[in-house]
């Protein structure tokens, strides 16, 4: 399957760690959102990214890989690579991007948002057309 994704992230202590290219960046204690996109392999890329342990590629990766990080939920669509930034520029709207995150490759602001609420993102979600991804745990 290929399309776009949307992670849940739970950020269980403020932390500060080294996000490649980015430097140095804060992630205060609560709920992220990060948009991202799979065109070969949506289950594969979802699976790596709950991982502890890998080698790190993408901006993700570094957060991911901190204890203190952990993917709640995982919602996708199938569609192209450019969906996954309209779905970003949506996020724009209503909540304040983490600059550059996740948005090397594209003009986007940032692909990880900080969210109040978990409702905050059933509502989006639906808004959105993304469902959950079935099949899917935390390790």
């Amino acid at each position: 399957m290929k399309g776009i994704y949307v992670l849940l992230i739970s950020v269980t202590k403020d932390i500060r760690i080294s996000i490649g290219s980015l430097g140095y960046q804060d992630f205060p204690n609560g709920l992220y959102i990060y948009v991202g996109s799979a065109q070969n392999n949506l289950e594969k890329r979802v699976k790596r990214h709950l991982r502890k342990t890998k080698r790190k590629f993408w901006h993700i990766d570094y957060l991911l890989s901190n204890r203190h990080a952990r993917v709640l939920g995982v919602f996708y669509r199938k569609a192209g690579k450019i969906e996954e930034c309209r779905v970003a520029e949506k996020l724009c709207e209503v909540t304040t991007p983490i600059r550059g995150f996740g948005s090397s490759d594209c003009a986007c602001k940032g692909h990880l948002f900080r969210i109040e609420t978990h409702e905050y993102l059933n509502e989006f979600t639906s808004k959105v057309g993304l469902k959950p991804l079935a099949g899917w745990s935390q390790r």
